[in-house]
């Protein structure tokens, strides 16, 4: 279901009845990551979190780390911060 790189990967999944009786597959929240921060960043008018995790992490689709550094649950939060942690490589 999640791609090798996923940080969903090897979280578990159960199954819920939702509101309207509905049976779901739901995946459990991850624990959160340990990670050294490697610096801070000035975040710049239109900058994205994927490309910031591109250009320190070489990996775009590793924005989820930099939200999770700044105890950011959505990543589009980031942008309303004038200073974000950016986290060492793995």
């Amino acid at each position: 279901m999640f791609t090798d790189k996923s940080r969903y990967k090897k979280v578990s999944q159960y199954e819920t009845t939702d509101s309207r009786g509905r049976t779901v597959k739901v995946v459990a929240t991850p624990a959160p990551l340990q990670q050294s921060i490697r610096g801070f960043h000035l975040l710049k008018q239109g900058q994205r979190p994927d490309h910031l995790a591109a250009l320190y992490l070489n990996d775009a689709a590793a924005f989820w780390r930099i939200a999770e550094a700044n105890d950011c649950m959505l990543p589009e939060a980031l942008t309303e911060k004038s200073e974000i942690a950016i986290p060492n490589k793995i």
